[in-house]
């Protein structure tokens, strides 16, 4: 495994305060939009790539769907772990750390899912592997895709780079219009509120390129619309008023 990624000093700062921000908000209702794209039933298994604390592995989870949720910080898998015992769910919703530009799955799940940038979007800055920031992403979808069982389905959520280009002015200096790669400072606060400046870089796509990034695996990509996590799911086309897009593909059988 990738011995490190900037985002880990994030989450641990963050630990389970991650589960305020807004952003979090509606974990039920993505849920539902996940099972209905997924075309999911009970028993079937689910892999979240990027999965955080666990909030929508653990959800599917107390719907008789198994998942099991991979990240790179071990704090937030820690913490999956230990609300998993809670509810006791230990046998339907497992988490493990791994590092999603690594994964070696292989035909093993009904769906797969990685949603509100848990880790692919999440690969410019200091762990950028290439000038155009997309072999890393790339690598992401890769392995999700091989994941799937044939026939299986894939919810991919990324940051719109229309909604960067359209309300990004501000930080328009912090935006490399070649790796498509917005950096920003911002503070971030633990459970106690103290707080942590930090940077971020989330890498922006086209809804274009996220269909040619799932041919290139193989996949079958059959919709993207807009959303914005925390707020709204129902878009059903693409806009510039969302911050993010959702990828809907399925391998083919």
């Amino acid at each position: 495994m990738t011995s490190d990624h900037w985002f880990e000093t994030v989450a641990d700062h963050l630990q389970e305060a991650y589960l305020r921000y807004a952003f979090t908000r509606n974990t039920s209702q993505e849920v539902d939009g996940v099972i209905r794209d997924l075309k999911l039933q009970v028993g079937d298994k689910v892999l979240d790539v990027g999965c955080g604390p666990g909030r929508h592995a653990l959800e599917l989870a107390r719907r008789g769907i198994s998942c099991t949720g991979i990240d790179i910080s071990q704090r937030f898998i820690d913490i999956a772990v230990e609300s998993a015992k809670k509810e006791g769910l230990e046998e339907l919703a497992r988490f493990q750390r791994a590092d999603a530009r690594e994964m070696t799955f292989s035909a093993e799940f009904d769906g797969v899912i990685s949603l509100c940038e848990g880790a692919f979007g999440l690969q410019g800055g200091p762990a950028a592997s290439d000038v155009a920031n997309l072999q890393a992403d790339q690598a992401i979808i890769r392995g999700m895709s091989e994941a799937l069982k044939p026939g299986g389905y894939l919810l991919l959520a990324a940051f719109s780079a229309y909604f960067q280009i359209a309300y990004g002015e501000e930080s328009a200096e912090n935006f490399d219009l070649m790796a498509a790669t917005r950096h920003e400072i911002t503070e971030v606060k633990d459970p106690d509120g103290a707080p942590m400046s930090t940077d971020l870089w989330t890498t922006c796509f086209t809804p274009r390129e996220l269909w040619l990034m799932a041919q290139a695996v193989g996949l079958d990509p059959l919709t993207v619309r807009s959303a914005h996590s925390g707020e709204n799911w129902a878009k059903n086309h693409i806009d510039l008023d969302q911050a993010e897009l959702l990828l809907l593909a399925r391998r083919p059988q």
